[in-house]
């Protein structure tokens, strides 16, 4: 078994969602779009997922559940999956981090992890 047989690369982009939010209210709604794409060379399933979320008053929320809005990818080696979701902070910046937890087709399970990324309005941070 060599390391390169499970490689998830996962990449994200974030958008604030302004018409949605209501800062006067602690409510600031952003969308993240995450790409996994498979850079191993064994086929391999998206089962659950697990988020950690932090606000700047560091509360933390976690969110597990199956698959990514309702799907579970199955991905061969080159081949991506994309989808959109979102989340509410009850501040302006926040980060999210988390993991995919992926069944390779050869029954070995494993973690994909997904690196730490920032959420924030536009023109707060420099």
């Amino acid at each position: 078994m060599t390391t390169d047989s499970y490689d998830i690369k996962i990449d994200v982009e974030t958008h604030y969602i302004e018409e949605q939010s209501l800062p006067e209210q602690g409510r600031y709604v952003f969308a993240y779009t995450i790409t996994i794409e498979n850079c191993g060379n064994v086929p391999a399933q998206l089962l659950r997922r697990h988020w950690v979320i932090t606000d700047s008053n560091n509360r933390v929320q976690e969110v597990k559940g199956e698959g990514v809005i309702g799907e579970q990818p199955h991905l061969k080696p080159g081949e991506n999956f994309r989808y959109t979701s979102g989340t509410m902070l009850e501040t302006p910046v926040g980060s999210m981090k988390g993991s995919y937890q992926m069944v390779a087709d050869d029954g070995v399970e494993f973690d994909a992890d997904i690196p730490p990324f920032s959420l924030s309005i536009p023109r707060i941070l420099h």
